[in-house]
């Protein structure tokens, strides 16, 4: 048995049951915000077990490996089905990924298609279509995964994917009810806490060398459990499917939830919103183009649904394993 502490003062006990793995202790945590988007709420107390959570997202190189050891077709390689997109462009009925492509200058940002395009031929290994390739970025998050892709590579590892709570928590890196990761101030001293992007979303990129992209995994201070880019850099999935708004039934006094997930995508009929053609899943963090005049999500309790057939160049994920005998061993 040994400890180590983190960089935010956390102390770890215990053996890694795998490489770049840090133990995040579980309890009982203020679960949403109520000061930002309504998906949030309501704030309500949820308990979690200790699991073990990758330190970073899981990168290219990681992923590649994976594909070599495995043969795995990831979704945005695959032929699309004509009949699950009725009136679609046949041209768009081809191998790819949405990629993002900054606008010339201010846009109507209720309208996704004016940063993001499908273009054929995206994919892990090919983040901007063809011509395009991992060089330089064996250690940037893999990128342009749904679901299926995760999971696969979760089963391979040993490993699973979080549940939103289970995210929520282990991003909060021990503090109570904070706005970011790193506490209640976006940039402490100045200080460029997470990869977000910087300047007015879609166009005025006014970041390092003013390209948005992803950032090598590690390149911030990590969360109080040593966890890193709990916030920006790419979103990440989770187990759990959507919902509009936390269960209004978690909020009440005498039951607190236990390890709560979401294993049922919505139905015609369930409260709080219509049924998705197509189910969505819980993405959480933010990424490299959240913005505050667009998505301040790069924050624990900020919360996306994703449809599972949808693959993108900002959406990653990291795998925790909750075992008895590797979290006790």
């Amino acid at each position: 048995m040994s400890s180590s502490t983190t960089a935010g003062g956390a102390i770890r006990t215990g053996r890694r049951p795998f490489k770049n793995m840090v133990r995040v202790p579980g309890g009982t945590f203020l679960m949403g915000d109520e000061r930002f988007y309504p998906e949030e709420r309501p704030v309500h107390r949820v308990t979690v077990d200790a699991f073990w959570m990758d330190e970073h997202v899981v990168t290219n190189a990681e992923y590649r490996r994976f594909v070599q050891a495995t043969g795995h077709v990831s979704v945005a390689e695959r032929p699309l089905d004509p009949a699950a997109y009725p009136g679609a462009d046949p041209a768009l009925l081809v191998p790819g990924s949405l990629v993002f492509q900054a606008a010339a200058g201010p846009v109507d940002l209720s309208d996704y298609r004016n940063w993001w395009s499908y273009v054929p031929g995206a994919c892990w290994s090919r983040p901007e279509g063809a011509g395009s390739d991992l060089g330089g970025r064996e250690h940037h998050p893999v990128v342009h995964v749904t679901p299926e892709d995760a999971e696969a590579y979760a089963a391979w590892a040993g490993k699973e994917l979080p549940t939103e709570a289970e995210w929520e928590f282990a991003a909060r890196g021990g503090l109570e009810s904070a706005a970011f990761v790193w506490g209640d101030e976006f940039s402490p001293r100045g200080r460029r806490m997470a990869n977000t992007w910087q300047g007015e979303f879609p166009w005025q990129n006014l970041g390092p060398g003013g390209r948005a992209g992803t950032s090598p995994v590690r390149s911030f201070r990590p969360n109080g459990y040593g966890l890193y880019d709990m916030a920006g850099n790419v979103w990440e999935w989770t187990c759990d499917f959507h919902t509009p708004r936390h269960p209004g039934e978690a909020a009440k006094a005498c039951c607190v939830p236990r390890n709560p997930r979401v294993e049922v995508p919505m139905t015609a009929g369930t409260s709080g919103g219509g049924a998705e053609s197509i189910p969505r899943k819980v993405i959480k963090g933010g990424s490299h183009l959240c913005a505050p005049n667009y998505c301040l999500r790069y924050r624990p309790a900020a919360r996306q649904g994703e449809a599972i057939d949808t693959s993108t160049g900002h959406i990653g994920f990291r795998c925790i394993v909750r075992r008895s005998g590797a979290l006790h061993g």
